[in-house]
């Protein structure tokens, strides 16, 4: 491992990580691709919207982009825990640009043009789903042998979180300007060439060979192995279960943004990039929340705090159409039919800046405590399930979300999905004690470090 340029000075706790060299590499490296990923997420629901005008299919976009996690992703941890780590980022990030580059070819090519041609965006949001699901599993894995020490791992996972959600501001808003005037052929063409970015960072890393298994038992024993030791590690297996619950029925609102945008809104791709960049604004408030931790401890807090507040925040989100009614006659002094529609986005983006707080708190808590508590040797298996609990369930949320926002509308489902959450929030803090005693002596002294924070 790189010997850390800035060793000997004591750097705040989340900007550890940026001390090595490889991880540096990555976090610049990264970012610029990830300006892309969140260009094409973007384009691709608002072209199946604008082509189709049904909720329904946007939902199937969403189930066939992310079913793929549920069976692949715990393959891919048992390959993490085998094989090397680098170069198979190398290949899913490499197979990524092409899928990038072939989406763009479709669309520029005048291939995508008709309601049923949906069904190939769906394909190819299938394929770009499996892809994914071995590159997540094994990108958390990674971490680790980039930072050199579980020290440092616990602030790296908040550095991701801000690289993830400061794209997130950065990328929609800029794919909503270029679908506008371009259209969305151009976000996948810009996609594919932000791959280049994280392909040069990964070959340009130094690392220390990490010591992997002399015999291989057989795959299937392996992931028994695995799937056991979370399953029966109580505090791990709350963590998963909590987050897939708050991902099956919280996080599909974002695969009905388009339909908010158009439908509720009157708007077009410019707002649903507004909308979006609001909720990336509010994660990076969570972000900064996590970043202010001085220690790994009080993980399970946070959590059940974002998780209430993210519920509570949809729930408004859900409302805040009818709230405008209420509200515009005190605000400016007219009833809200003689005013711009768009004014009721006034209202929307604070509520959608505190869904994407509480959202990327309690993601980021649940992603740190598991980093910090699962042994090394188990590590890509358990970050594998963590991939399954908080995307590989998400299709099927996804799916339900559509068809019930066919049947009752966007604004109603989401509504309910937020009811869900808060209620799983209420419940998760009911073992918050129990969670704190298990995971404590582990946070407080992480394995393989001195405990100096």
């Amino acid at each position: 491992m790189d010997t850390p340029a800035s060793a000997g000075v004591r750097l705040p706790f989340v900007l550890r990580a940026l001390r090595h060299r490889n991880y540096r590499l990555f976090f610049f490296g990264q970012g610029l691709s990830l300006i892309g990923t969140w260009m094409q997420h973007l384009a691709l629901g608002w072209l199946v919207f604008r082509l189709t005008g049904d909720a329904f299919k946007l939902g199937l976009v969403g189930f066939a982009g992310q079913i793929p996690n549920l069976v692949f992703a715990p393959m891919a941890g048992v390959f993490a825990d085998r094989w090397d780590r680098r170069r198979i980022l190398m290949g899913t990030q490499a197979l990524a640009m092409l899928h990038a580059g072939a989406l763009a070819a479709l669309v520029l090519g005048g291939f995508i043009t008709r309601p049923g041609d949906a069904w190939y965006l769906i394909g190819m949001s299938l394929v770009l789903g499996v892809i994914n699901s071995v590159d997540i599993p094994v990108r958390q894995s990674f971490i680790v042998e980039m930072v050199g020490s579980r020290e440092d791992l616990a602030g790296a996972v908040p550095l991701n979180s801000f690289l993830m959600n400061g794209t997130r501001l950065v990328g929609p808003s800029l794919a909503g300007i270029v679908v506008y005037y371009w259209g969305e052929g151009l976000c996948f063409l810009v996609n594919s060439a932000s791959y280049v970015a994280v392909l040069a960072a990964l070959l340009a890393m130094r690392l220390t060979p990490r010591e992997r298994p002399a015999a291989r038992r057989q795959f299937l024993r392996e992931l028994r192995e695995g799937v056991g030791y979370a399953w029966g590690t109580p505090h791990i297996r709350l963590v998963l279960l909590f987050l897939a619950m708050m991902s099956i029925v919280g996080m599909p609102y974002m695969v009905l943004m388009p339909a908010f945008a158009k439908n509720v809104f009157g708007g077009d791709s410019k707002t649903q990039g507004f909308l979006m960049g609001a909720v990336g604004v509010g994660a990076l408030c969570g972000t900064f929340l996590l970043a202010s931790q001085k220690s790994p401890q009080g993980l399970g807090r946070i959590m059940a705090v974002g998780s209430g507040v993210f519920g509570a925040a949809l729930v408004a989100f859900a409302s805040c159409d009818v709230a405008w009614m209420e509200l515009a006659p005190q605000l400016c002094g007219r009833s809200a039919w003689e005013l711009p529609p768009n004014l009721v986005l006034v209202l929307a983006a604070p509520i959608l800046a505190a869904v994407g707080f509480g959202q990327v708190a309690q993601l980021v808590a649940g992603n740190t405590l598991l980093q910090m508590v699962v042994d090394e040797d188990k590590r890509g298996r358990v970050m594998s399930l963590h991939t399954v609990a908080f995307l590989g369930v998400v299709p099927f949320g996804s799916l339900l979300a559509g068809a019930v926002a066919r049947q009752i509308g966007p604004t109603d489902t989401v509504f309910a999905g937020g009811v869900l959450c808060l209620v799983a929030a209420v419940v998760f803090s009911a073992r918050l004690s129990a969670l704190r005693e298990a995971v404590a002596p582990r946070t407080q002294h992480p394995p393989g470090t001195s405990g100096e924070q």
